[in-house]
């Protein structure tokens, strides 16, 4: 099976076309080298990918070509114990120290100015 192909189909990029750019993008490695999307992937397999503001590291247990629901598609891997340590500890640090432009909604309202422009005289 092809490598882009298993991305999509375990569900890790939404669309084909998105696993086979995060492929040629060196998103994703096979056993530890960098991989064209059209590799052949088997059971045993490692797969180092960086998807979103993630990085998974799973060990591949089984093909299907078709994309299905997301419980059955997660029986397609194994996630590594280190793999699944860091991705919890980077969404406690996301959510504790949220990045501030999601405070900020478009421009400033006139208060705002205001009280920028206060500051700033002070």
């Amino acid at each position: 099976m092809r490598l882009d192909k298993w991305l999509w189909a375990a569900r890790f990029y939404k669309t084909r076309s998105v696993a086979t750019d995060a492929v040629n993008g060196g998103k994703v490695k096979l056993n530890g080298a960098a991989a064209k999307p059209a590799k052949e992937v088997a059971p045993g397999d490692r797969i180092h990918l960086h998807a979103g503001e993630q990085d998974w590291d799973v060990v591949v247990k089984s093909l299907n070509d078709q994309r299905r629901p997301a419980p059955e598609a997660r029986r397609l891997y194994e996630e590594t114990a280190e793999s699944a340590a860091r991705r919890a500890q980077s969404a406690e640090l996301r959510r504790l120290a949220p990045a501030p432009s999601f405070e900020r909604k478009g421009r400033p309202t006139k208060r705002d100015r205001r009280q920028q422009s206060k500051f700033r005289d002070d």
